[in-house]
Order: C-alpha cells, then structure tokens, then sequence
C-alpha cells in the first residue's frame, strides 16, 4: 500500500485542526504511533499517515451516522 505522508502542519490543513491542537490533544489519544503517524528512522520528526487517519475519520463517521439513525 502507498502511504501519502504529511508533517503536523500539514495534517493541520487538511483536516483544519490547529498544529498545537494536534500534538497536545489528538496525538497519542486518538492518533497512536505506528497506526496514524511514524518517526522515521528513530528520529524526533512526526509523520502522519494520511490514509489511515482519513479512515478512521470516515470510520468514526459512520458510526455516528448509524446511531442517529437507530434512535
């Protein structure tokens, strides 16, 4: 699989959430190291994966729109 790979900020922009807002709230709480985001080689730098975050936004969609409709 082909992962488009994206540094903080521009996860920020992409899902408009503030750069702050996801290293101090979503990372490690809803967005886990090796399934939404890498360190390469052992490094400090962030890498988010794309293609695994848009699933589980769409995902967490979903479910939401199926517990509304069960109501």
């Amino acid at each position: 699989m082909t992962y488009t790979y994206l540094t903080t900020q521009e996860l920020s922009v992409k899902i408009r959430y503030d750069a702050k807002t996801i290293r101090n709230q979503l990372k490690d709480s809803v967005l886990f190291e090796g399934v939404h985001y890498i360190k390469p080689f052992g490094g400090r730098k962030i890498l988010y994966l794309w293609e695994n975050i848009e699933k589980d936004m769409l995902k967490s969609i979903a479910e939401n729109m199926i517990g509304v409709a069960l109501q």
